[in-house]
């Protein structure tokens, strides 16, 4: 009987081994084929890219449209500000105008008065230069006349004062021209000049209906109110943070790889995670790109490592997943979690080939 034992457990002990032995093999061959290409990372966290809604304005809040946590869509009413101070500015703006378009209005209409003297001016030059020529035609005729005697002298000297005379006119009427001339062309500058301040009054009108929009601000995305801490009747300034809107249908995992396992992480390679949140649950995604850095390459006080003494410490890099989640997953996923991440990396296992054989060709 106890031999029999010994060989029962002889044999179940072999058993074991070859099991054991079996899966060893299976394991290892797993482990090539698969395993080896898996990267994983518990330093991972779902991210969303949320905005800041801020006010331009300084002003005493009069109304709220949300609480915290509600979900709004994009254009939403969020606060707002007391408009009264600005709907008087754009009154202001508004006669501001006003008064400059009349102003215009009323140095145009100097240029027609001011075109009216040119015009009667340049019909009286003319005239004189008419006059003028006839006299100095008579004066001609007569001068030979009244110097044989043929014609009284007293004839000729009229005839002499008339054309002065006339010559006096025609001096007189271009001068007239001028001023008229130069008239119009200052009127014409007034006229710029007040075409000038209504382009501004209306700069300004525009800045002041730009300003009284701000009063009612709205939700430039849609998404989740977080950190909401405006308050109604508040007094806000210009800048200030008043809440955020976390756009939860645009999540993404950002999982912070050590830079020896990026080698064969590429663009569409196939993610699994798993959220602390929800145990035993798997979330699929796909590598969505790699930062162009390291953290802290990134970071606000890069390390300089060109200094003092030096300790080498591996780098994370940041990858950025899209993760594959529907609507009753997007309720638990929320910025801030975090996961264990799976990269397969497998699809680019022959790239270390590739480089080995591009740095080969670049040595000979």
């Amino acid at each position: 009987m106890t031999g029999t034992r010994k060989k029962t457990i002889g044999r179940i002990a072999i058993g074991v081994a070859v099991v054991a032995l079996a899966y060893g093999v299976y394991a290892l061959i797993d482990y090539r084929a698969n395993g080896q290409y898996i990267q994983s990372t518990d330093d991972a966290y779902v991210q969303a890219d949320g905005v800041a809604v801020s006010s331009k304005l300084a002003g005493y809040v009069r109304q709220i449209g949300v609480v915290d946590n509600q979900q709004v869509g994009q254009g939403a009413f969020l606060v707002q500000i007391d408009p009264t101070d600005y709907a008087t500015k754009l009154t202001q703006a508004d006669a501001q105008v006003s008064v400059a378009k009349a102003a215009e209005q009323a140095t145009a209409a100097g240029i027609a008065e001011a075109q009216a003297s040119l015009d009667q001016a340049q019909a009286g030059l003319v005239s004189a230069r008419r006059d003028l020529a006839y006299y100095a035609q008579e004066v001609a005729r007569y001068a030979p006349l009244a110097a044989s005697g043929a014609e009284p002298r007293t004839q000729l000297d009229q005839l002499t004062s008339a054309r002065d005379k006339a010559a006096a006119d025609v001096r007189a009427r271009q001068a007239a021209i001028e001023a008229a001339t130069a008239k119009i062309a200052t009127i014409k500058a007034q006229v710029e000049q007040a075409q000038a301040q209504i382009a501004s009054a209306d700069a300004t009108r525009l800045a002041a209906r730009n300003d009284m929009g701000f009063t009612r601000l709205t939700a430039p995305i849609a998404g989740k109110i977080g950190s909401r801490t405006v308050r109604l009747g508040q007094y806000v300034t210009a800048g200030q943070r008043l809440m955020t809107i976390v756009p939860t249908q645009a999540i993404y995992v950002e999982a912070n790889y050590k830079e020896t396992q990026i080698g064969l992480m590429r663009p569409g390679q196939p993610v699994t995670m798993h959220v602390d949140a929800l145990p035993g649950v798997d979330f699929h995604g796909v590598v969505d790109s790699i930062t162009p850095g390291t953290g802290a390459n990134f970071s606000l006080i890069p390390p300089q490592n060109a200094t003092g003494n030096f300790t080498k410490i591996v780098q994370r890099v940041p990858v950025r997943i899209r993760i594959n989640a529907g609507e009753e997953s997007r309720k638990v996923l929320v910025p801030g979690l975090s996961l264990t991440v799976e990269v397969d990396t497998k699809s680019a296992k022959g790239a270390i080939r590739s480089i080995r054989a591009e740095q080969d060709r670049g040595t000979h």
